[in-house]
């Protein structure tokens, strides 16, 4: 089975592992190279108009219900050729999606219920179908199981679900079969493109959902290879040289940064998904995953290993990361205010997370209008960010302190603007909260704008003194 060289990583945590009692849901988008222009907008909401929405990559039509709600997308600029593929977001009743982490099932349940490559529902338009029309992070994984029902899958794909109590993570294996599990709220969980879900308690339907039938088809076909338990893992998903290279280091690595005192084995088949830590998991971790490159450890490629060693697994964070995301519920906001996506559109290891309001419609020419090439007057944020990445890392050695030093006084600077603009929509109606949290937004991708010019000014300049081309001529001739 060929494997796809696209790659996502996903870290997911309770309310009660965090620090401020927030859900998280956080995923790197990471794509086939490394430049796939996206841009960030709000589809309004629609009522009394039954529709379609139509996958640009197959034949798949998925029939819509005739009332929506507004809900964010971070499509692809090419579209036409790239597919949509809206990937995150919020909709107007709170409820987080982040579609997909690629998955991968084994050949044995694969030649007993085949991918429906033709018509079935894909990345390119799982978010439009699903995240109009859903009221809570559980309903996300019910609504989509019916269209997976209904239409099959084309392609194996892990959803996340989120709002302010809940977090589940879904994982489509096969063309009509999958299984759900609600993060524990005292629990965190982090994996990147193999199937995730172990043990699975079909007597639990609070923390555990599934396709119909699932247990009679394993059955039937003879798929569960363990003679005890039911670990969907191991009967659905792949353990080969692939997934200890590719996949397995960048789950270690999470719970290397949450629980740096557990000792476990990058190339182990058997990582845990969810695990507990003794502290409580901030914004900062989250992003400090999603953003990484195993600093400090000898497979960093950044870092100081052998040439084998910073070559033999890959990163987390890397140069196709086109969207890396964390979509947070925060309960100590006002609900109009609660819900916030932390983004980052360029190379999450060396640009920032900027925050935007579930509930703040009127998104910044700059994140909305994305053209397909670099423009050289940078009001794009895609390209801006991007543009950043690139001269960072093309002087790493010299440029990396300089980048820290902005990040870390861009979470400054963006956590106090979160605590000192959300309290003040209290009390407000929804439409002038709507207005109020766009408004501020504006202001605050601004200036990010503008410190973030200001650094790769200082960079370039910086930059071109470390030109090879030249020399010092004594001064005695």
């Amino acid at each position: 089975m060929k494997k796809n060289l696209s790659a996502c990583t996903t870290v997911l945590v309770g309310k009660e592992a965090t620090i401020d009692g927030s859900t998280m849901a956080a995923r790197n988008d990471d794509t086939f190279g490394p430049l796939t222009p996206q841009r960030f907008v709000t589809y309004p909401a629609y009522h009394n108009h039954p529709n379609q929405v139509k996958a640009y990559l197959n034949k798949c039509v998925v029939d819509r219900p005739a009332d929506g709600y507004r809900y964010q997308g971070t499509p692809n600029v090419n579209y036409k050729t790239e597919g949509v593929f809206d990937e995150s977001g919020f909709n107007e009743k709170n409820v987080g999606m982040s579609a997909t982490e690629s998955v991968y099932a084994n050949e044995r349940v694969l030649a007993c219920d085949p991918l429906n490559t033709e018509t079935g529902i894909n990345e390119d338009l799982i978010v439009a179908a699903t995240l109009p029309f859903i009221d809570s992070a559980k309903n996300g994984v019910k609504y989509l199981g019916q269209l997976i029902a209904k239409y099959g899958s084309a392609e194996g794909n892990g959803v996340i679900f989120s709002d302010k109590n809940d977090v589940w993570y879904m994982e489509i294996v096969t063309g009509h079969h999958w299984v759900a599990e609600r993060i524990p709220d005292d629990a965190y969980a982090v994996t990147g493109n193999r199937v995730a879900i172990q043990q699975v308690d079909f007597n639990d339907p609070d923390n555990f959902m599934w396709s119909e039938g699932i247990q009679e088809f394993v059955e039937k076909n003879h798929l569960n290879p363990d003679k005890y338990g039911w670990d969907f893992r191991h009967i659905f998903g792949t353990a080969d040289v692939f997934d200890q290279h590719y996949n397995t280091p960048r789950q270690w690595y999470g719970h290397k940064v949450l629980n740096p005192s557990v000792e476990q084995d990058p190339l182990n088949f058997d990582l845990p998904f969810i695990m507990r830590t003794n502290h409580r998991i901030t914004l900062a971790d989250v992003q400090k995953i999603l953003s990484s490159h195993y600093q400090g450890t000898p497979y960093d490629p950044l870092g100081h290993g052998t040439e084998e060693q910073k070559h033999l697994f890959r990163p987390i964070s890397l140069n196709r990361t086109q969207n890396s995301h964390v979509l947070q519920v925060r309960n100590d906001l006002p609900e109009t205010a609660s819900t916030i996506m932390w983004m980052s559109f360029g190379i999450p290891t060396f640009t920032p997370y900027i925050p935007f309001f579930g509930n703040a419609d009127d998104i910044d020419a700059s994140y909305r209008e994305t053209p397909k090439k670099l423009s050289m007057d940078l009001k794009s944020a895609y390209w801006m960010y991007r543009a950043l990445s690139m001269i960072v890392e093309s002087h790493h050695a010299e440029f990396a302190q300089d980048d820290l030093n902005y990040l870390k006084d861009s979470r400054e600077y963006l956590y106090r603007w979160v605590n000192e603009v959300a309290p003040k929509v209290k009390g407000m109606s929804d439409k002038d909260a709507c207005a109020y949290l766009s408004d501020e937004t504006h202001k605050m991708v601004a200036e990010m704008a503008k410190r973030t010019k200001e650094l790769m000014s200082s960079l370039i300049m910086h930059g071109l003194e470390l030109s090879k081309l030249t020399f010092i001529m004594d001064k005695n001739l």
